[in-house]
């Protein structure tokens, strides 16, 4: 038994929020809890989700890096690179804090490097698949914390029923990030060209021709400053909302970027038609949402690890810069290649930063 009011761990809690505490102290310490660990939880104010790491953590052995290294077959340096670019910190190597899941991903990376696939690439893709988990974890968790909160509920309340929930829905969450894989992966290869020049090269082709749109909210920073942040949460969830209506195939919707999206497509059309959509969109909302502006470029693009580079990619951006509230505003190719069912005006030509030559820019509108 541990005297939990010498440990000083019982400090600053009085009454039922007391006796909760020392109930869940009690129920950790029986589950193998070491005390330093509870005091180290108590004074970061992290017991309460104590029980939560647990669940997500699962049972069984720990391991050390090394011991995983050896196990798996993996370079350690390789494992430490690999779970670097997945975002997740490095620990001592010696230090037993891994479980069965990180062997078994050792062994997973360890299989993908005996099939031939570059140490490089597989990292350039870890770095890629940690962003994108990071940011679900975050949204899982927020959605998670709201919905189990309730007012006057003890730390051994809150606790129990996180890990409750991580128990219950992890089964659920992980079948529903491979569902969404494989059909980004499916969508992505039926629109996918491998010609001949590729297969005579033995490599895909380096670059393509795209039409890039970044539409962004006008003075979104502003709006920041006057309005609540759940408020400003909302506009910015609304806005991703729309970007995912208008990106229909052969549009795709890459990311959004604080107050910007960025759509791309190898056909124009159809990505000029999501562009003046959203603007239309915003609109659509009323007064009190923020104006919206649009700017589109054409030109060579590489694909590398799920994002876009090239001029196009630079030009779409400073092109949007400088475009005005509620419009859509182009490049001489994007307009050249669209020249059916859009009206164009001329809107000057511009010196953008970072852009080697004056620029042609085109205010575009649906024709009548």
């Amino acid at each position: 038994m541990i005297d939990w009011e010498a440990e000083g761990l019982l400090e600053g809690v009085e009454g039922e929020a007391l006796e909760a505490r020392r109930e869940l102290l009690e129920r950790l310490a029986a589950e193998g809890v070491p005390l330093e660990e509870l005091r180290e939880a108590v004074e970061s104010a992290r017991l309460t989700l104590l029980p939560v790491e647990r669940a997500l953590a699962g049972d069984g052995p720990r391991h050390s890096a090394r011991e995983i290294a050896e196990t798996s077959g993996l370079p350690l340096d390789i494992l430490q690179k690999a779970t670097a670019a997945l975002g997740i910190p490095n620990s001592d190597p010696d230090d037993r804090g891994l479980t069965e899941a990180d062997l078994e991903a050792a062994k997973r990376m360890k299989a993908f490097l005996d099939a031939g696939l570059p140490e490089d690439g597989l990292l350039q893709v870890a770095r890629t698949i940690g962003l994108g988990t990071a940011r679900i974890a975050e949204a899982n968790r927020e959605l998670v914390v709201r919905a189990l909160m309730q007012p006057g509920d003890t730390e051994r309340d809150l606790a129990l029923r996180f890990a409750d929930a991580a128990e219950q829905m992890m089964p659920l969450f992980e079948p529903t990030l491979t569902y969404a894989l494989r059909a980004h992966m499916l969508e992505q290869t039926r629109r996918d060209v491998i010609g001949a020049a590729d297969l005579a090269s033995g490599e895909i082709r380096g670059t393509a021709d795209l039409t890039v749109c970044f539409a962004d909210l006008v003075e979104f920073t502003r709006l920041g400053e006057e309005i609540a942040p759940e408020e400003l949460g909302t506009v910015a969830g609304r806005f991703e909302e729309m970007a995912s209506a208008v990106a229909k195939p052969p549009v795709r919707l890459v990311k959004m970027i604080g107050d910007a999206a960025m759509l791309v497509s190898a056909e124009p059309e159809p990505v000029m038609g999501a562009a003046l959509g959203l603007i239309e969109a915003a609109e659509d909302e009323g007064e009190e949402f923020p104006f919206l502006r649009a700017g589109l470029a054409r030109g060579p693009t590489i694909v590398q690890s799920g994002d876009y580079y090239g001029r196009g990619v630079n030009l779409a951006s400073r092109i949007t810069g400088v475009a005005r509230p509620g419009s859509v505003l182009v490049d001489e190719a994007t307009k050249d290649s669209v020249p059916e069912g859009f009206t164009y005006s001329f809107a000057g030509e511009r010196r953008l930063k970072g852009i080697d030559s004056r620029v042609k820019l085109f205010r575009a509108r649906r024709a009548e």
